[in-house]
């Protein structure tokens, strides 16, 4: 994966975790699994500036 398609990928995700975060409690599930995603990439990303 590119940089650049990593951090697409990363604002999908944050936008996607807010947008459940209207529908959801933030405790939900779908909300808590889409912030491990999140997470995820974000580590990812930070393995490409270190």
């Amino acid at each position: 994966m590119t940089k650049i398609n990593l951090i697409e990928k990363i604002e999908e995700c944050r936008e996607e975790m807010i947008q459940l975060s209207y529908t959801h409690d933030l405790t939900s599930e779908a909300v808590i699994s889409s912030s491990v995603k999140l997470d995820h990439l974000i580590n990812e990303y930070q393995k490409y500036v270190s």
